[in-house]
């Protein structure tokens, strides 16, 4: 690829639309500016955040159209000014927020996190942002240790599959919801599962561990919030990350987010001991961006030397092509998946 011009396959998502009205496009990509390379994609996927964007209920997205995609494993194939060269041919994790689906794309070279030799690329990119996401909460937010016991809800999904994997790694029990299809499946991983579906969710927890936990992870939101705060012994944290229970509502996508950032401030002033907080994948980034890049460097080198060493197993629910992307989001969508859908260059 020379200096001036690359061609570049990009998924767009136009506006409110069923995963089938995504739409593709071809451009030409401009040459890096200083600091900046071009990353041929090697894998991308689909992650929660993109199926609330679908929805135009992600905080913070870019108004449509735009091109999705949370992040990417690449090969750097070009680099711009004040870049070193030796970065070429070499694979790396970015991520991204927007812009992960395409064949080609332009990222920041600060942003780049190193790829193990012997990492496939797909493997490791089930492990970017959910395995960021599941490391900084279960050790920066909830700072849990060897010994705790914790509940994961959606212990099937792709951050769930991770954090029970990790959790398991530590020596932590792990109680994990998931439907009954998956429960061989998080068995295997390490957890105890209990079928998410079922009206007696929380007194099944609680007979498993009567003492209360040390924290739940939920992504869920809505109603459920509660039972999950009641869960914890003292001590404990609620790490609440998400609101699938309010997906597919309509209205301001800001406010499901507010009353959620309001339930968990007024519950940290109860005199009980125990601790809830919201995940916020960006956090900091606007105001510190280098301490940020820092963090997300560190954590993300952690999980990936786990992949590397057999420690972490990621769980790649299907691989499908950068022109199928209408499907693997469809397929993310379906809940009938373990991990994460993988998305890959035209074979």
């Amino acid at each position: 690829m020379n200096a001036t011009i690359a061609t570049t396959t990009e998924i767009v998502l136009p506006g409110i639309v069923e995963p089938d009205g995504l739409q593709v496009q071809v451009r030409e990509l401009p040459a890096p500016a200083h600091g900046q390379v071009v990353l041929r994609m090697d894998a991308t996927g689909v992650s929660f955040a993109e199926q609330q964007m679908r929805l135009g209920k992600y905080f913070d997205q870019p108004p449509f159209p735009f091109v999705p995609g949370y992040d990417v494993v690449g090969t750097v194939v070009a680099v711009g000014p004040g870049v070193d060269p030796a970065l070429e041919l070499h694979r790396f994790a970015v991520v991204t927020k927007v812009g992960g689906w395409a064949s080609h794309l332009i990222v920041e070279a600060a942003d780049l996190v190193p790829v193990p030799d012997g990492v496939d690329a797909a493997a490791a990119e089930t492990v970017v942002v959910n395995g960021v996401t599941a490391w900084q909460m279960m050790y920066r937010t909830a700072k849990v240790k060897r010994g705790d016991t914790i509940v994961v809800l959606g212990a099937n999904g792709g951050v769930g599959s991770t954090l029970v994997q990790l959790a398991r790694h530590a020596g932590i029990k792990v109680i994990g919801t998931a439907s009954p299809r998956h429960h061989d499946a998080v068995r295997e991983l390490g957890a105890i599962p209990v079928d998410y579906r079922d009206p007696a969710l929380y007194s099944r927890i609680r007979e498993i561990a009567p003492d209360g936990v040390d924290a739940v992870f939920d992504h869920v939101g809505g109603a459920g919030l509660q039972e999950s705060w009641k869960l914890l012994r003292r001590g404990g944290c609620l790490v609440n990350y998400g609101s699938a229970a309010t997906k597919d509502e309509q209205g301001n996508a800001m406010l499901p987010v507010l009353k959620l950032f309001g339930r968990l401030l007024l519950w940290n002033f109860l005199p009980n001991g125990k601790r809830a907080g919201f995940y916020n994948f960006w956090a900091g980034k606007r105001f510190r961006p280098a301490a940020f890049r820092a963090r997300l460097a560190e954590d993300l080198t952690q999980v990936l030397r786990l992949v590397g060493a057999g420690a972490l197993t990621p769980q790649i629910a299907a691989r499908i092509p950068l022109s199928e992307t209408a499907s693997a989001l469809a397929l993310a969508e379906s809940r009938t998946v373990l991990g994460k859908v993988v998305i890959v260059p035209e074979s």
